[in-house]
């Protein structure tokens, strides 16, 4: 499936988009991790939850639950706020 990756993890992707496989979000950015090593702790904190500051779309639609199943013509895509003032 295609993931659309946030501006401040491209460093890791080298890409806007990329491809990756799972049956589930969490599987996909395990998958993710695995092709782009520490991607994921960017995303999900130490308590396997989506880090505030991460929004995660399945379709467009948001999700926070990293069980959510997916099917392979699923498209996610990963959104990270930038704070600051």
């Amino acid at each position: 499936m295609n993931v659309l990756i946030a501006s401040p993890l491209r460093s890791y992707t080298g890409a806007s988009m990329v491809a990756a496989d799972g049956a589930t979000v969490g599987a996909v950015l395990a998958d993710l991790d695995r092709r782009y090593p520490g991607i994921r702790f960017r995303m999900v904190d130490e308590q396997d939850r989506i880090r505030r500051h991460v929004r995660l779309f399945v379709n467009g639609a948001p999700t926070f639950d990293l069980s959510a199943p997916l099917s392979p013509a699923d498209e996610i895509c990963i959104v990270q706020a930038l704070s600051g003032g």
